[in-house]
């Protein structure tokens, strides 16, 4: 498995692949030498080194052109890094293998185990970034079985089908949209109907996205034994910006709390001040990860402004509402999804000013309807979808098990698995459009 997932990356990246190979040497170098080593500091400086290695990969390929541009060293673009794919995801997956041994959480393991975990290939594009510690004993013993690999198809296939039939479909709305108000006001003035058309496609178009290449990733590991946690729970029904982000990227938020919010102390501190600071360095981390821009950077920060205002304000306990605490949350996340859409933040800030119409734009637009007329039904589904609508109604479908219903859906249920996968792949296979959001991060 670790031959193949290294065959898989290396059709990509035939070059980054030995870069991904020296990060497997080298951090199972650094997992053994912490483990052998008896003195604590001598412990904290392997450690030490590694994070400093790791990063240093990552902040030479992601952000370089980004700082040196900012600090007016080069002219834009004057250095452009091809960023090897997935490198987000197996350095900090790579980090917590060493800080997992350094906590005693795991063992240290032989290079071929920790480069299956870096490697592995369904989730090492767009992750889930899984922990060392919460699979250290499924790399070694782990059984699969017919009806695993049954369900991880199956799962698989619901994610191939979101991916390529929903989220494309938001896409061709949203990038449009984003790409003419990115043009000058002299030339295109965007109504205020079409702005939010695009704002909500995309909130769409990046959660069927990123979910849907989770659900694949979940599905396949599953085939081969492997059993990850969920990445996304419904965040569209969040009732705060805390309780979004604990639905939403489930797995980089644990990372971050794990391995930063908590060593730092997190809310567990004798002065406010302290909590403040670590709930700060988080929410800039968050922002940075994502990509090397000004949006991003403002995007987390924008986010730790909320939820630090939740927590003074004891929000959302003071209202009883959930009407108004799931307005509120989808107002903010759609605003937020705005700054990170857009290319910097000058688009970002004219996009809200369309959206609010204040840009001798008007409100009315023929074409935001003719757009919501032509992608009604895939508009309907992702709103549904978005849901637990789907999940409710299989649990009480198979709640019942001698009846009618349950018969017929579970006779019915591999044909559309069949049909949804089939469709997909003509979707694919007839070169329709098919953005990958998150192979950028």
């Amino acid at each position: 498995m670790l031959l193949v997932s290294l065959i898989f990356y290396a059709w990509g990246e035939p070059v980054y692949v030995f870069l991904m190979i020296g990060s497997i040497i080298f951090n199972s170098l650094m997992g053994y030498l912490v483990e052998r080593l008896k003195g604590r500091k001598q412990k904290k400086t392997v450690v030490a080194v590694a994070v400093i290695i790791n990063l240093s990969a990552l902040i030479v390929f992601k952000y370089s052109g980004f700082i040196l541009e900012t600090l007016g060293l080069i002219q834009a673009g004057t250095l452009d890094l091809p960023l090897p794919i997935g490198i987000s995801f197996y350095t900090f997956q790579a980090l917590s293998y060493v800080i997992d041994v350094y906590w005693g959480k795991t063992k240290s393991e032989n290079p071929f185990y920790v480069g299956l975990y870096i490697a592995f290939f369904p989730q090492l594009i767009a992750g889930p970034i899984i922990q060392y510690s919460t699979i250290a004993d499924q790399i070694r013993n782990r059984k699969s079985s017919f009806d695993m690999v049954a369900l991880g198809l199956c799962r698989f296939t619901t994610g191939l089908g979101k991916k390529v039939l929903l989220s494309n479909s938001f896409a061709a709305i949203a990038d449009n949209v984003f790409q003419w108000s990115a043009i000058g006001t002299e030339k295109v003035a965007v109504p205020a109907t079409l702005a939010w058309l695009g704002s909500i496609s995309y909130t769409l178009q990046i959660y069927f996205d990123f979910s849907a290449y989770s659900d694949m990733a979940i599905g396949l590991a599953l085939c081969f034994g492997f059993k990850f946690g969920e990445n996304f729970n419904y965040p569209y029904i969040a009732t705060s910006i805390s309780d979004f982000w604990k639905r939403w990227h489930i797995s980089l938020t644990d990372w971050f709390r794990e391995y930063v919010y908590f060593p730092l102390g997190g809310s567990r501190v004798n002065n406010q001040d302290l909590m403040v600071r670590n709930m700060f360095i988080v929410w800039l981390c968050t922002g940075i990860w994502h990509g090397a821009n000004w949006t991003f950077i403002f995007w987390g920060l924008y986010y730790f402004v909320f939820q630090l205002a939740e927590r003074f304000f004891e929000y959302p306990e003071k209202i009883k509402s959930r009407f108004i605490k799931h307005f509120y949350t989808l107002m903010v996340v759609n605003a937020g999804w705005v700054i990170f859409r857009s290319d910097d933040l000058y688009q970002a800030g004219r996009f809200f000013i369309n959206m609010l119409g204040m840009n001798n734009n008007g409100f009315y637009s023929d074409l935001a309807v003719m757009l919501i007329h032509e992608n009604w039904v895939f508009l309907l589904l992702g709103l549904v979808f978005s849901t637990p609508v789907a999940r409710k109604m299989n649990e009480m479908i198979y709640g019942n098990v001698n009846s009618l219903v349950n018969k017929a859906y579970t006779l019915c249920y591999p044909i559309i698995m069949f049909l949804i996968l089939i469709i997909s792949v003509s979707y694919l296979a007839s070169g329709t459009y098919n953005p990958f959001i998150y192979f950028n991060f």
